[in-house]
């Protein structure tokens, strides 16, 4: 585990945190993405990260959303976790998800088509055990919250 990365995941998990990283964290994935042509995500520095780009629910217009993942054995798959920093709604990104599966990623400065689907029952069960062990704040955000966190699969088109 890479120094540091306890104390990221301590502070990760307070209340403060889930008010202000909103805010702030997306806003500076997306301008260093942007600024370094896909290169880099600061975020990824602690959790491996996609941009994500996908047709909004309502508006059908294409949302990019900085996110952390979980790439899963084999690179042709990752998870993606709707946990909104432990806030009370799902994030808007999972709505779009929901509305029109077909989506792209930026992976590392490549550009993917995938196709996301929302894991439900045993197997989002089974992978939530996974998302947990890569990621332990993941549980402080699920017990903040009365919803089940939005776990989807995406894979590569």
């Amino acid at each position: 585990m890479p120094p540091g990365v306890r104390l990221v995941q301590k502070v990760s998990s307070t209340r403060a945190f889930a008010k202000i990283a909103p805010h702030l964290v997306p806003a500076m994935d997306r301008a260093v993405h942007r600024l370094t042509r896909g290169k880099v995500l600061l975020s990824a520095q602690m959790l491996p990260g996609v941009v994500l780009t996908a047709r909004g629910a309502k508006s059908g217009l294409p949302r990019r959303t900085p996110l952390a993942c979980m790439p899963e054995e084999g690179g042709e798959s990752w998870i993606l976790i709707g946990s909104n920093f432990g806030r009370t709604d799902h994030p808007a990104w999972t709505g779009n998800l929901l509305a029109h599966p077909d989506a792209e990623i930026n992976w590392n400065g490549e550009d993917i088509p995938v196709r996301a689907r929302l894991l439900e029952g045993a197997e989002r069960a089974a992978v939530w055990q996974v998302v947990l062990g890569f990621w332990p704040p993941y549980a402080t955000y699920q017990a903040r919250v009365s919803r089940e966190i939005r776990l989807f699969r995406i894979v590569r088109r």
